[in-house]
């Protein structure tokens, strides 16, 4: 029987465990088990080698042409060389030995096939594996049935490294997994209704297949059962989470009618969408429960999002509470407070001249105010005189206070880890608050979690009547010049129209050298070392800001908005360009939300391979806010057909938010739901996609809800329990008690 949890010692012996722990960090039976294969080659399946690119690992099915043997002089002593030929029909591939040699010219006999597997080098222009591991297939005169069952079958090809090949994994699968005919004998943990429920396999039957299939069709059930456990102990996990969080007590903010929320939609000058309408009972609902509200209000850019947090957190503060909005940057917090203060006008001047009866405050702390504004934030929001208060990271400092936390509103909630999302919640008094995140794209994680279960998910998919269209293309300003001469034209040709223009770069540059805002990372695309390494430093704010002034755009006015400008310096920038006074602004990603300008038509983002989807998205969602179309150029030195110009392609071919995050997920996968990874690399989910399960993910949500419905703590289930608590290390553990 085999045990999963039996230390591969005890299996393959100490050399090979070493290896495969070393290697592959695989150290028990169950590790290697889900060390599932990669793809699957036949006999009959000749791999294209002139393919091959220089520096690959590769696996390959191929057939010998010829084997010499030649013997080299000079050096420590006789030595000599074998070099075999092998073929897959249209491309040839060289193999050299310089030990063993007379071995591998019995073995490597000319007709003969094998699976090779080897480094590809290049050696006086010709492609070869130097010293390949290999295993010859068994030749047709070991008897017609056998050979024809043999050129039928499926040879694994797993994730392998230089010192652990393909063969060497498929030879202690083989060891553990026993004499290859049968289903191993392996303790299956899924109870036999779900399993005939869902036309599962049993584990034993799907690990043998995986790995030992005799025709590619059984390959299918076996993956659909293993995807299967993936989805259906993760949304165990999920739905524990769920049932501890309605026994978690929060205090209920019902709305109240005659109270500010109404006085506020009483003076609004449109007529709310019914997206918005709809979302906000939603919300609202969710805010009279006496458990813990956790929401993600998606919507795209400019749908109205920030309106509808506003009108939750009214609710709340009628209720007698506080709400807290949490900005990414003091230029979006300072544009969240001052919209909010011109939305609620009177209302959001309590005990003031000229304030509403119905009205509170709206407070700002941010890390750069002044001592005095500071301390008047601090007393409004620890006295509660502050029914909003709207901040940066300064907001989850230990010295914070509020009289009585019921809303917590995250913008743009992919900017902020799940440790400082739970230091503002454990600001409440009273229970834990309601909590409302906010994003305009999803990043891979909070779409994975959506479809997860592990959020509550309302969406905005309407935009205002009123809305331009944005129109965005891309310029390869490498390959074709020009193109970017004709986008400084462009944006004359609009400043000429009165209107007002946005240059995006991905740094600040000057002497303080690297700058405090790049691409983000959580969203910025991966790149490899080589490519890296031949890039130049991206472009600078403060250089290209002086260059366009002395040069394309000359005699237009230009000004520069960053990070290390003091927030004064910030204010004053951006309200000359509100105010229409600058016509060119140059910017790092500061502008990425919130920034509302309706008169800024064309914005130009230098660099744009160096961002990722969402924050491109973002970006462009700066222009077209008014009336005027707008106008996106995403200016790149990428190569045609690399994954990078492939994303901004992507980017300019829809403005639909929704669509780029599945892009952005089919990219860069899920990452690891249960962890703090953003890279798909690390994943827990070693076959689940998102993308390619949702059905089998909300049919094991469906399941799992019911079992722990009836066995909340899996008493009766001790091979689910065992393996929800392999999937929950601590760690991650951890981080879903805190998500």
């Amino acid at each position: 029987m085999v045990v999963q949890d039996e230390p591969l010692r005890t299996t393959q012996g100490g050399t090979a465990a070493k290896k495969l722990a070393a290697e592959l960090d695989l150290h028990t039976a169950g590790d290697l088990l889900r060390h599932y294969p990669r793809r699957y080659a036949t006999r009959g399946e000749l791999t294209d080698l002139a393919s091959l690119a220089e520096g690959e690992q590769v696996t390959v099915v191929a057939e010998v042409l010829s084997a010499t043997r030649r013997d080299l002089r000079g050096g420590r002593g006789p030595r000599s060389l074998l070099e075999a030929v092998i073929t897959d029909g249209t491309g040839r591939l060289t193999l050299a030995f310089f030990h063993n040699t007379g071995y591998h010219l019995r073995e490597l006999r000319p007709g003969r096939r094998g699976m090779f597997a080897g480094k590809v080098s290049t050696y006086r222009g010709k492609k070869q594996l130097a010293h390949p591991v290999y295993e010859m297939l068994p030749d047709d005169d070991s008897g017609e049935g056998r050979a024809q069952e043999f050129a039928e079958r499926p040879i694994p090809i797993y994730p392998a490294t230089k010192g652990v090949s393909s063969m060497d994994i498929t030879r202690c699968v083989a060891a553990l997994l026993g004499p290859r005919g049968g289903a191993p004998e392996i303790d299956d943990p899924m109870p036999a209704e779900v399993r005939e429920r869902q036309r599962l396999v049993g584990l034993g039957t799907a690990l043998e297949k995986i790995h030992r299939p005799d025709d590619m069709a059984e390959i299918g059930p076996a993956r659909k059962r293993l995807k299967w456990d993936e989805a259906f102990v993760l949304q165990l996990a999920l739905a524990q989470r769920r049932r501890a969080a309605e026994e978690v007590p929060a205090r209920p903010r019902p709305r109240r009618s005659g109270g500010l929320l109404d006085a506020f939609d009483a003076r609004l000058p449109f007529e709310l969408t019914e997206g918005q309408l709809e979302v906000g009972e939603s919300i609202a609902a969710g805010l009279g429960s006496g458990h813990p509200m956790h929401r993600l209000l998606q919507g795209d850019v400019g749908a109205g999002k920030t309106l509808v947090a506003l009108r939750a957190m009214l609710q709340v503060v009628d209720a007698g509470g506080q709400a807290v909005l949490l900005a990414p940057t003091e230029v979006l917090a300072q544009q969240h407070h001052r919209s909010i203060t011109r939305m609620l006008g009177p209302l959001a001047e309590a005990g003031r001249l000229g304030g509403a009866e119905e009205a509170t405050r709206v407070a700002l702390l941010t890390g750069s105010q002044g001592a005095a504004a500071r301390r008047e934030a601090l007393l409004e929001a620890a006295s509660g005189q502050a029914g909003i208060v709207v901040g940066t990271h300064a907001l989850l400092q230990e010295h914070v206070s509020f009289a009585d936390l019921g809303l917590v509103v995250v913008d743009e909630q992919h900017r902020f880890g799940v440790e400082q999302r739970d230091a503002l919640r454990e600001k409440a008094a009273e229970g834990r608050p309601h909590v409302l995140v906010m994003t305009a794209t999803p990043i891979p994680r909070t779409v994975a979690m959506t479809v997860y279960g592990d959020l509550d998910v309302v969406s905005l998919t309407q935009l205002p009547s009123g809305r331009a269209p944005i129109s965005t293309h891309v310029v390869p300003a490498r390959e074709k010049p020009h193109y970017l001469a004709r986008a400084w034209e462009r944006i004359r040709e609009e400043v000429a129209q009165g209107r007002q223009a946005y240059v995006v770069c991905p740094r600040i540059g000057g002497e303080g050298g690297a700058a405090e805002e790049e691409p983000d990372r959580a969203d910025a695309p991966a790149e490899g070392a080589e490519a890296q390494a031949d890039r130049r430093p991206p472009l600078a704010v403060l250089d290209v800001a002086a260059e366009l002034a002395e040069g394309p755009l000359s005699g237009l006015k230009v000004e520069a908005l960053h990070g290390r400008l003091a927030p004064d310096d910030k204010e004053a920038v951006m309200g000359r360009f509100a105010a229409g006074e600058t016509q060119v602004l140059v910017a790092t990603t500061v502008i990425e939300v919130g920034v509302d300008v309706p008169n800024a038509s064309v914005m130009a983002i230098l660099d744009a391979d160096r961002f990722g989807v969402s924050q491109l998205h973002q970006l462009r969602g700066r222009v077209g806010r008014g009336s005027l179309p707008g106008l996106c150029l995403l200016v790149t030195d990428a190569e045609p057909d690399t994954p990078a110009r492939e994303r901004l392609a992507a980017v300019a071919a829809t403005t639909d938010g929704f669509e780029l995050s599945r892009v952005d997920l089919e990219q860069r996968r899920e990452g690891d739901v249960l962890g703090g990874a953003q890279s798909g690399r690390r994943s827990s989910l070693r076959l689940l996609t998102l993308l390619r399960d949702e059905e089998l993910i909300r049919r094991a949500r469906e399941e799992a809800g019911a079992l722990i419905d009836a066995d909340p703590e899996l008493k009766e289930h001790p091979g689910l329990a065992a393996a929800l608590e392999e999937m929950l290390t601590e760690d991650r553990a951890e981080y879903l008690e805190k998500a």
